[in-house]
């Protein structure tokens, strides 16, 4: 009932049309009820009374109640279905804006393709609800309460007689619901795995190929496809068990009433034509009983698929920014971690790591795979807390940040990089949507890439593919590296972003990067010695903790780790110098 009274809150916003809709729902009733009392006049007073002067006005009446029916039939159905349209768009709306609050932990928990499935078939199933199961619910109600009053008001032994069997239908339905319920909650699940499965062999479809692992992909999607087949049969099965005996306990009532009732008219205790108009009100009675199991299976849907969605409208995010969050007027770019230590999952990632890295100084990050490089940066947008210790900007602790005005001072240029199927402008102005074309243009030169854009076929308005399909890694990177440098950060964090390109177009983007990194705070994580050796300070992780800091000169004098990474990589340089001659 909690779910149901949460889904219809959303229905309440459109509280009018939901009223509107439910009175022509009560006009359309209220035709159907006079129907069967119109044949009952029609047999007892035209054709067996004689009274053929009401002929005419009868079946007039019948005729007008047809139309009327129609009109309110499709008025009622148009507002239900306006009113579940927009309680649909207000319900992904709402969940669409959640998830772009939540924070990283989530993300990390929650498969994409389960959360599509929430935001697509399970809101079709609350829909459902709400344009189908909903009015005949209502229609239904009413219907069984004003047909028993108009029955026991007609005969009440023969309404006793007909009636006695609801119970038994009653107690069937009550069994469906328990049964069917727990069944389409597992087919839900499923459909969640069947959609992770199919998203993501169509993401990866490329490595798919690269490794010839069509057969696998399409093994492991049949194998979940096949569990949903299952739990739908086994849905299937529960349904095609209940609903056949409330079927049959409907029919008998048909039964009681055409021996009961037949037997009363050959006696004369009623009329003929009060059997028939019984037998009109009879049906509207069992219709709602024998609909009873389809009106649960809709119901019980709705709930499942509720669950699903309000779960992750109720999901908190972790990162929670204070009501009077500090939002400067001015912004300076000073970064300062004091004895921080982070877990990840409960997992140790960083130890004590302290950096002080006044505005406008550049602090190069170095470390094997694994080491905590890109958690570091992660802690500086808040995009996770730290565990101990506190990460502060311009002398304030991130965690008293309002988001939107931390984040918008950083620009990051991430090393898995996210391209949007968009035009390339569009991708750069992602960073700052009110940049001219003309500084869209001088973003893309700093990051070296306006030459290949203009190869382009449409230069900036050519269309990208999803998540930049079409391009090199390179191509890719330096789009990305244009669209932080066009925000125009205070901060600048570079993961590792030129690990795609070639030495000749490194080189290039550092001389470029060099004369914007000054006056901003820049993190460069790198592994490449080329991309950090001119940082004021390089700082080499190793587990989780700073083992070495300090210039690129300081660290060779040292001849430890960063050293000993300087002659791994520059090995074959060295080599090929001509060795002095001794003299």
């Amino acid at each position: 009932m909690d779910i149901l009274k949460r889904i219809m809150g959303y229905a309440w916003r459109y509280k009018w049309r939901l009223i509107a809709a439910t009175v022509f729902l009560l006009l359309l009733i209220g035709l159907n009820l006079v129907t069967p009392y119109l044949s009952k006049i029609l047999v007892d007073d035209v054709i067996r009374g004689g009274r053929r002067s009401l002929l005419l006005p009868i079946l007039l009446a019948i005729l007008g109640c047809a139309v009327c029916k129609g009109i309110f039939l499709y008025i009622r159905s148009y507002l239900f279905e306006d009113v579940s349209q927009r309680c649909l768009y207000d319900l992904r709306n709402s969940m669409y804006t959640h998830l772009q609050e939540l924070s990283f932990s989530f993300y990390d928990d929650n498969r994409i393709g389960e959360l599509m499935s929430r935001m697509t078939g399970d809101i079709e199933g609350i829909r459902m609800f709400l344009v189908v199961g909903l009015p005949i619910l209502l229609e239904n109600a009413i219907y069984f309460i004003g047909t028993s009053i108009v029955l026991f008001s007609m005969n009440v032994k023969l309404a006793l007689v007909t009636l006695a069997i609801l119970p038994f239908i009653g107690w069937t339905a009550f069994k469906l619901n328990k049964n069917i319920g727990p069944a389409y909650s597992e087919i839900r699940e499923q459909q969640a795995n069947l959609s992770t499965a199919a998203q993501e062999n169509i993401a990866g479809v490329r490595v798919v190929r690269a490794f010839a692992r069509e057969d696998y992909e399409i093994a492991k999607f049949k194998k979940e496809n096949r569990l949903n087949m299952e739990k739908n049969i086994n849905a299937g099965f529960i349904w095609s068990k209940y609903f056949p005996l409330i079927e049959f306990l409907s029919g008998f009532c048909a039964v009681a009433l055409i021996g009961y009732g037949g037997w009363m008219v050959a006696t004369g205790e009623i009329s003929l034509g009060t059997v028939v108009a019984f037998n009109g009100y009879l049906w509207m009675l069992i219709m709602p009983v024998r609909m009873l199991g389809w009106i649960v299976n809709v119901i019980s849907q709705a709930i499942i698929s509720g669950k699903r969605v309000f779960n992750v409208l109720d999901t908190g995010s972790s990162i929670k920014e204070k009501e009077d969050a500090y939002c400067p007027s001015e912004f300076r770019g000073d970064v300062v971690f004091e004895n921080v230590s982070f877990c990840y999952k409960e997992q140790p990632v960083l130890f004590n790591i302290n950096i002080n890295a006044p505005a406008g100084k550049t602090i190069g990050i170095m470390g094997a795979t694994g080491a905590g490089k890109t958690s570091i940066i992660n802690l500086i947008a808040r995009f996770y807390d730290v565990t101990a210790g506190r990460v502060l900007v311009d002398g304030v602790d991130v965690r008293d940040w309002k988001l939107s005005a931390l984040r918008s001072q950083i620009g990051i240029v991430m090393q898995d990089v996210f391209l949007f199927s968009d035009t390339v402008e569009g991708n750069i102005l992602y960073g700052n949507p009110n940049a001219t074309r003309e500084e869209v243009i001088e973003a893309a030169k700093i990051a070296c890439a306006h030459d290949f854009i203009m190869e382009m076929p449409q230069g900036y308005d050519t269309i990208i593919g999803e998540r930049g399909v079409g391009l090199s890694g390179g191509q890719k990177q330096r789009i990305a590296i244009a669209r932080a440098i066009i925000k125009n950060p205070k901060i600048l964090i570079m993961d590792d972003c030129t690990s795609a390109v070639d030495m000749e177009t490194e080189y290039q983007i550092q001389q470029a990067l060099q004369k914007l990194m000054k006056g901003r705070t820049t993190f460069i994580i790198a592994h490449r010695i080329s991309s950090v050796r001119n940082a004021d300070e390089i700082i080499f992780l190793e587990n989780g903790k700073i083992v070495e800091r300090g210039t690129h000169e300081e660290l060779l004098a040292k001849r430890g780790r960063y050293y000993e990474l300087y002659r791994q990589q520059y090995k074959d340089f060295e080599e090929f110098q001509p060795k002095r001659q001794v003299m």
